[in-house]
């Protein structure tokens, strides 16, 4: 009988060879945690500390650094401008983290972007505007760029060993760790850089303020800076508010917080204000976004319109306002209700060599002086060593000067080619180097005038060499030297400061009271279908009966005052925050505000309950379907920065059944489907500050069994309370009498 043929089955994976094993392969390896972050995780942080996020003593991170390189490579520096396609596809060369990120960073180094101060590309096309998150750049493939002529300063001696070259990531070519830099960079322009645990913040400085506060740390390391830079300098210029305490921090300890406000001028012909720079922290987006809150609140009245009129004569944001309106009391109310005024906070977080130091002006202009020292000290040397080089080679030539014909004679009597350096070594007692250099020389320079020529170089290397090696000796001359560089810097590319400064707010301004809101009792109202109404005594006296829509209720009412704070809490568990001022007075014959639509709540997002306060005290109770009971105190919702809404108002994890709001600690009645009641006291549930906390165990719930009411105990008449009272947490409850139930029945 014939013999089965099996069939062979082919595997589903490629097979890695008849003897390759891989090594634990199915085995789980346990490990600590915090060997995982020793090896895995912190490596990790700290390639992004060093290599991606923090600028360096020349003002660059690595992605900067390599487009810069590669376009100085391209020959950008002097030529024409090529597609950015190109320079991007160059690039990768150096930077492999693909082209996307590598034309981010080129369109933010553009002059047309407006992102620096002292900007590294000339741009041509459209590369967008860092003022407005809508107005994008174009793909690399239809704009062009070049280096500015200001990068002739970043690249200044790069081929004299003044800096240190590595292997790029595949080895294939070599880059420069650091640029040799003639001016400080690194506060020429604003960085922002976000690292693991740390990040950066630097804001920029007038290019010439900068040089010269340099060269006076040079002359005086305690000099007074802030007689020479007053204040930072934006590119979108604006008016920066000066703080003498908060500029001292930052001048010596490089944190701090730098007001900018923007620029206006008033057009009486068209009854209108024209915005032409705004702070470099917010877009022209962000600000109308933020006016037009104001003017759906009602708390901005005086703007009819507003419109973008940003072109290419730069950017423009026109407010109209009504009739009779006051153009400088609504700029000092946007000024401090909209981005129209912020704030930059500094963080002068550097690397400095290869260490993350967080240092005032003072400091990293010290530190970039001993880095610049130390590339002209490079570069003194290299010029020196090929002096000494052609100096040495010269002396060879001269010896020969006295005898042509005995050098000639030498290599044409020598046999062999090998031979002839050797031969002239022994006739003219030179050495190796400088017998090749003369065997070199053609037969037509073999004449005494070349020679002579040449020789006449002699005495200028020896004096140039005797300078280059004062200089090394001297670190006076190396810093004259530096400061003469940097007064060129001033002299060729500074201009004047873009911000203006005010030392003092106007008196009219800083006078102007915060805008008075009435305030007077009011009687508040809130409906189940979401409905608010905040009436007058007078009116209400004078009302009849609620009007409500078919099947709503009233579910709150209390008496208040207009200006007391409002809290909407939603089924998006989120809590929006209000002022009864924020809602126009109203009479019982209407329906009210709808809060949604008020408060500008998401879609299909509704309030569930409102609670009114003065202080934010007292407690909020969530209970939720699965028994367990939040307690949060008030307070968690109270916020600084002036909030609207907050998120995670209480927890996601289980449906929520019921939320109460109690002023003082009392007593909860919380009854079951299954007929059973329980007294608790608000004490015995346990304080929780996050606000989406999930709770304690409350209630032992039984089969199928769910909560069907919450209240408060005091407006209960029970025949027999303490049946009901638990004392330790949680409980099922007792069952209710007969009577106590029909009693309840009946409320």
């Amino acid at each position: 009988m014939a013999k089965r043929k099996e069939k062979k089955l082919t595997p589903a994976r490629p097979q890695l060879g008849d003897n390759v094993e891989i090594l634990s392969a199915g085995e789980v390896l346990e490990s600590a945690i915090t060997d995982t972050l020793e090896t895995n995780y912190m490596p990790y942080a700290m390639s992004v500390i060093v290599s991606r996020a923090l600028p360096e003593i020349d003002g660059f991170k690595p992605a900067h650094r390599k487009l810069l390189y590669t376009m100085y490579g391209m020959g950008l520096l002097k030529g024409n401008r090529t597609k950015s396609a190109n320079i991007v596809g160059s690039t990768m060369h150096l930077n492999p983290h693909g082209d996307a990120a590598i034309y981010d960073t080129m369109v933010r180094m553009g002059r047309s972007n407006e992102s620096l101060l002292v900007p590294f590309v000339d741009s041509k096309g459209n590369f967008g505007k860092a003022y407005s998150r809508d107005m994008a750049y174009a793909a690399a493939r239809y704009t062009e760029a070049k280096l500015e002529p200001v990068c002739d300063e970043l690249f200044r001696d790069i081929d004299k060993d003044t800096v240190d070259f590595v292997p790029n990531y595949d080895g294939t070519t070599t880059e420069p760790t650091l640029l040799p830099v003639t001016f400080p960079t690194i506060l020429a322009n604003n960085t922002l850089g976000i690292a693991v645990g740390m990040a950066s913040n630097i804001c920029s400085f007038n290019l010439e303020e900068l040089c010269n506060a340099t060269i006076a740390l040079m002359k005086d390391p305690q000099a007074d800076l802030r007689e020479i830079i007053p204040a930072p300098d934006f590119v979108g210029g604006g008016t920066i508010l000066y703080d003498a305490a908060e500029m001292q921090n930052v001048l010596e300890n490089g944190r701090g917080s730098v007001r900018v406000r923007a620029k206006w001028s008033y057009d009486k012909a068209n009854n209108c204000i024209d915005v032409t720079r705004i702070p470099p922290t917010t877009t022209v987006e962000a600000i109308m976004d933020k006016i037009t809150e104001l003017v759906k609140l009602g708390k901005i009245r005086e703007i009819s319109d507003m419109r973008d009129e940003t072109d290419l004569n730069g950017l423009k944001l026109t407010i109209d306002l009504k009739r009779g309106q006051d153009p400088d009391k609504l700029m000092a109310r946007l000024y401090k209700a909209t981005p129209l005024e912020d704030s930059f906070a500094c963080n002068f977080n550097v690397l400095i060599a290869g260490q993350p130091k967080v240092l005032g002006v003072r400091s990293i202009l010290l530190e970039w002086i001993a880095f610049r020292a130390e590339c002209v000290r490079r570069r003194t040397y290299y010029d020196l060593q090929g002096k000494q080089k052609r100096l040495h080679l010269l002396k060879g030539l001269k010896a020969i000067l006295l005898d042509i014909d005995k050098a000639i004679e030498i290599v044409r009597n020598t046999a062999e080619e090998t031979e002839v350096v050797p031969n002239l070594m022994i006739g003219f007692g030179i050495d190796e180097v400088q017998a090749e250099y003369v065997a070199e020389i053609k037969l037509r320079h073999l004449n005494r005038e070349y020679i002579l020529k040449r020789t006449e170089e002699i005495e200028e290397l020896e004096n140039a060499i005797a300078d280059l090696e004062d200089i090394l000796k001297r670190p006076a001359r190396i810093n004259k030297i530096i400061m003469k560089e940097l007064g060129d810097v001033a002299k060729k590319y500074g201009k004047p400061r873009r911000c203006e400064i005010m030392y003092e707010i106007p008196a009219g301004e800083a006078e102007e009271p915060e805008q008075q809101i009435p305030d007077y009792p009011v009687h508040l109202f809130f409906t189940r279908d979401g409905y608010f109404k905040k009436i007058t005594p007078q009116s209400l006296r004078m009302s009849g009966e609620q009007k409500l829509k078919d099947g709503d209720e009233v579910l709150f009412t209390c008496e208040s005052t207009n200006s007391t704070e409002l809290l909407f809490f939603t089924n998006h568990r989120q809590v929006y925050k209000s002022h009864a001022y924020d809602f126009a007075d109203s009479k019982a014959s209407v329906l009210g505000d709808y809060v949604a639509s008020a408060l500008g709540m998401e879609e299909g997002e509704v309030p569930l309950y409102m609670v009114v306060t003065p202080d934010y005290k007292g407690w909020m109770i969530f209970l939720y379907e699965n028994g367990k009971c939040a307690k949060v105190p008030l307070s968690s919702y109270e916020t600084k920065q002036n909030r609207r809404k907050l998120l995670k108002a209480y927890s996601d994890k289980a449906d929520l059944a019921f939320m109460r709001f109690i002023p003082e600690e009392t007593e909860l009645a919380i009854f079951t489907t299954n007929n059973r009641l329980l007294l608790v006291g608000s004490a015995l549930i346990p304080e929780k500050a996050t606000r989406d906390t999930a709770g304690v165990n409350v209630v032992t719930l039984k089969k199928n069994a769910g909560i069907s009411r919450l209240t408060l105990a005091e407006g209960l008449e029970l025949n027999d309370a303490p049946r009901y009272r638990v004392r330790t947490l949680p409980a099922a409850g007792a069952t209710l009498k007969e009577d106590d139930r029909i009693e309840q029945l009946t409320l």
